[in-house]
């Protein structure tokens, strides 16, 4: 990541919209965002497959969901954050499984990117299919927009719910059902 690059471009950016650059509150606000992106982009270096990590072989068969994974990204189309919940299972092929933590940071490598829910939602579907070759794969993501909030059509509190399933939750309504219903499922304790 070019930290100087970044500080120039906004620099120019103060700049460009009227901003006194060497104003007290102002001087810093270009290093601290260089920092700040080289933090909140940090995914677009990372391999995505390699985050999975060490697979464990275990003899299970069964559901595997994380879900309420808070993450948040920005939108590529105005650079805006979005923010919200993943939800990730997947059904083992009955002899390999992953630690969980894993799943949740698979969500960071692709969240800190520059993004679109609709293909982050994809990418960590695909990745678990390529790298735990499971019999199927469920993500569903929910999340709230500044670009929608912040400008444009200005509409709090909207949500936006996209989902991608592969594998035994595409072809099987039980197994789909068994996840969605336990997504939906607040509140409820073992």
């Amino acid at each position: 990541m070019d930290i100087k690059k970044i500080e120039k471009a906004v620099k120019m950016i103060l700049e460009a919209i009227g901003e006194d650059i060497n104003r007290q509150g102002i001087k810093e606000t270009p290093k601290r965002v260089a920092k700040m992106y080289s933090e909140i982009f940090s995914g677009i270096a990372e391999d995505p497959h390699k985050v999975l990590g060490k697979v464990f072989k275990e003899e299970f068969d069964e559901l595997v969901l994380i879900k309420d994974i808070p993450f948040y990204s920005m939108c590529e189309h105005h650079l805006l954050p979005f923010y919200g919940k993943a939800h990730i299972a997947y059904l083992p092929d009955g002899n390999k499984v992953v630690g969980i933590s894993k799943i949740a940071r698979l969500v960071d490598v692709f969240a800190k990117r520059p993004q679109l829910q609709e293909r982050i939602t994809n990418q960590i579907a695909d990745t678990i299919m390529e790298t735990l070759t499971p019999q199927g794969a469920m993500v569903v993501i929910e999340a709230e927009h500044l670009c929608m909030i912040m400008r444009g059509i200005k509409k709090p509190g909207t949500k936006i719910v996209t989902s991608a399933m592969r594998g035994i939750f595409l072809r099987d309504i039980r197994t789909r059902t068994e996840a969605l219903n336990l997504i939906m499922e607040r509140g409820r304790t073992f």
